[in-house]
This record gives structure tokens, sequence and C-alpha cells, in this order.
């Protein structure tokens, strides 16, 4: 049988659950009574699921880098659910929303708007004309959605190929595409033809390639596309968010290679790293590729307004006879303005050349902490985009699954959130505004927090 942290490990796949003792430790010692009150109205009003029920604790109000709950505590947001590239509540994105919503709050469908166009053109120019052609939903998982059924539409092929462990969205098509077990399990047939390989790890390496560009674990997308003969598309997160898996450029190269050859359309989901978290504006970039499709979401909204996107290259303009989207909410004024403000403060505000040195301070940091405490097993960075690994053993590579617990609620308690993915891995994803000042203070509380289990 297997044990009780055995059964738990696939919801741990997207983020720390809230089934764990340590979690009712936490809440005993920093909830107070108005709080736990709050928490059980939510738990009895809302539907039950993993990641999120109950609640870890109730929010009053957020700012800058900072979320505030509702006994004043201030904590510095590295989780942000992918949101905050600019922090919450950017000054310059409210106002935009704010003269939106006076002009034109909402655009009935059949209709366009200036937002709406501006925010379009904006979003190809940034791929420096390789998509060209864009379509708007209210979330990302509408967004695949979208990608899956143009996909089908161009190729004629109803068949995908994605990866296990990957995170595409929460509908009934988006968890088919993806493979964690969390959100797949018990639901019986979910959509067909939806085909998955062993992802990319660089750290567990289940291949244990020996190359730096990991050419075994291409061979099996390699050996699917030609047995298969029927996948439309490959569908994949550039970059692994949750764990922070950062392919190399050989990887890319090939895999955009074995796409052409087999006539699989390479569908990029960019929703957890677009907008400046890798360093680049998307993180295909770093690759020197094209892909066929690219979907966007969380921080293109600003933090503010729910918007996300699908673009594609102009050659895939050709399914006029079907609505790929049509959504209520598709080319939303207000989100558009929340849009457009959020690639304005980036661009003008430097926030990639910003967050390429608040990276370089990071990576310094978290080296010095690695040489010190044999707990960290590997660090992986991209940006601000940051895995930290702990191990029992750096040999064995065991999951440290107990401590990185442990430290999570240490440096909650000490005013710094992130979430703990795969079960032993602590994602950090700092806003881009951070200042050196808050960045070291945070890596500080980290320190701190792993330092009392050494």
């Amino acid at each position: 049988m297997p044990t009780k942290q055995e059964q738990q490990a696939f919801m741990k796949t997207e983020g720390d659950i809230n089934l764990t003792e340590a979690r009712s430790e936490w809440w005993a010692a920093q909830i107070d009574e108005a709080a736990r009150a709050h928490l059980q109205e939510d738990e009895d009003v809302f539907l039950h699921q993993t990641l999120s029920t109950p609640c870890l604790n109730v929010l009053s109000s957020c700012e800058g880098i900072y979320v505030e709950d509702s006994q004043g505590r201030r904590i510095m947001d590295f989780h942000g659910n992918n949101v905050h590239q600019l922090g919450f509540g950017h000054p310059a994105v409210i106002e935009a929303v704010k003269q939106q919503l006076d002009q034109l709050s909402f655009c009935t469908r059949r209709y366009t708007n200036l937002p709406a166009i501006e925010l379009a053109n904006k979003l190809v120019a940034l791929t420096d004309g390789a998509l060209q052609r864009v379509l708007f939903a209210p979330g990302a998982t509408s967004a695949i959605g979208m990608a899956l059924k143009l996909a089908r539409a161009v190729t004629g092929k109803y068949k995908t190929l994605s990866m296990w462990g990957a995170f595409h969205g929460a509908s009934l098509d988006a968890i088919s595409v993806g493979g964690e077990g969390a959100f797949r399990r018990g639901l019986g047939p979910l959509l067909p033809g939806a085909e998955h390989v062993i992802p990319f790890n660089s750290y567990r390496c289940v291949f244990d390639c020996q190359d730096e560009a990991h050419s075994l674990c291409l061979k099996p997308i390699a050996y699917v596309l030609e047995q298969d003969g029927e996948i439309g598309a490959v569908v994949i997160e550039t970059i692994r968010n949750t764990d922070v898996q950062i392919p190399p450029v050989a990887y890319y190269k090939k895999l955009r290679e074995l796409c052409d050859r087999y006539g699989a359309l390479l569908i990029v989901d960019e929703t957890a790293t677009a907008f400046g978290r890798t360093g680049k504006m998307f993180a295909y970039q770093h690759y020197g590729i094209e892909p066929d499709m690219m979907v966007l979401g969380k921080g293109l909204g600003g933090g503010v307004f729910p918007m996300a996107a699908l673009l594609v290259k102009e050659e895939l303009n050709k399914a006029q006879q079907m609505s790929i989207g049509h959504y209520t909410h598709e080319k939303s004024p207000v989100g558009a303005a929340a849009g457009l403000a959020t690639i304005r403060v980036i661009e003008e505000e430097n926030l990639l050349e910003h967050a390429s040195r608040m990276a370089e301070l990071m990576a310094k940091r978290l080296k010095s902490m690695m040489e010190t405490y044999p707990l960290i097993g590997d660090i992986r960075q991209i940006g601000l985009l940051v895995a930290v690994e702990l191990v029992t053993d750096r040999v064995s590579k065991e999951p440290a699954v107990q401590e990185a617990e442990r430290v999570m609620y240490s440096c909650l308690g000490r005013g710094l959130n992130f979430k703990v993915s795969k079960g032993n891995v602590l994602t950090l994803s700092p806003p881009l505004i951070i200042t050196e000042d808050q960045l070291n203070e945070a890596l500080d509380i980290l320190e701190k927090s792993i330092a009392e289990l050494a």
C-alpha cells in the first residue's frame, strides 16, 4: 500500500497543498479568531478542491510587492499567481482601467474598439512580427482551447502531443493536454488523441542524458511524431513554471525541427512566463525559434484584470468559417487598457534591464546559500523565476518534503510568501519592480529559515 505521502504526491505538482499537519500547526500559531471565522465561511460556501480549500489566510489589501492579511501583517509575495510582474495595484494600470471604465466599459460582440486593436498590434510588434494574428479571451485556459481548435482546423489532425506534469489550464480540454494528476484523475475519458511523453528535467533526468542538449529527452517526442503520423500540434510550456525546468537552446532547436518534419504545429504556453519574468518579453525568445502559436495570460492584465491572448502565424488565419473563440468578453476595452498599461510600464521603466540586475543579485546570494547548506540540492534560475530544490541527500537526491514545508511556513511567519512545487521545490517569483533592498530582505528571510533546519 502506498504511504499517505505517496498518495498525496500527485497533488503537489502545481503547488503546496493544504491538508498537512504543518498547515494545521501554522493556522494554530498564526491565525486569529476573526480570520478563522472568515476562513470557515469560505469553506462553508465554496466548492472544495485541492490547493485552495481550506484557504491559507484572509487578505485585506495589496500594494507593490506586498499583500496584507486581515491581521495587518505585510507579506512580500514571491508567488502572486504569476500575475504580478508590476506588483499589485500599479498606479498606471489602475488609472488606465479607471479611465477606460468611464469611456467604454464593455464592447458588445460584433463590434470592435480602439484599445483592443492597439493591444493586438502591440503584441504582434513584441514578437517582431513573427506572430501576426491575435485573438483575445477572458483567461488563458480559454486561449488554450482556441489554440487546440485552430490546430485541428488548419492541420486536419485532432491529435496533440504534450508533457506529463504540465499545466495548461483547468477546463476539460486543457487538462486533457495537461499532465497533472490533481486536475486529471478520477474524471473518466478526456479529450481523445491527447498523447503525452515524459518531460525534460535537468536535475532528475529520467533518461540520464549526459550531453548538454539532453538529446535523449527528445527521442520519445521524435518517436511518437514519427510512429503516430497524426499529431497536429505539440503543446509545451516554454519553461515549466512550477519547478522551473529550463531546456537548453539545442532542445528547442531540435523540437522546432521535429515539428516541421512531421507536420505538427508548435504551440508554446507562456501564460506564466511572458512579460519579462525570464528576462525577455517572451520566454521563447531565449531560444532563437519561432513558435506557430503562443498563449498568453496572467500578467497580461497587470494583476488587475483577467486577460489572455492567442497569437499565431499569418498562415494559420484559415478558420473564418468557424468560431474559434467568440467569448462575451473577447475584446474587452478595460482588459485591453490594462494590458497596454502593463506593457508601457515594462518598457518605460526598463523593467527587463532592472529584472536582469536583480536576477544577478539573486543568483549570487542563492549560490552562497547552496555552498553553505547541503539541504539545497539544486538551483534553477532564468531571470526572476527561480527554483530552490531541497533534498535530504545530494547524492541520492531524496526530496526533502517535510523540510520544504517547514521552510515555507517559517518564511511566511517572517513575511515572505512563495509556493512549494513537487513537494520539495521552493518556487520564487518576485515582482519585476522589486528593489535591491527588498530582495535582500527576502533572501535574508529565506536563509534564516533554511539555517534553522541546518
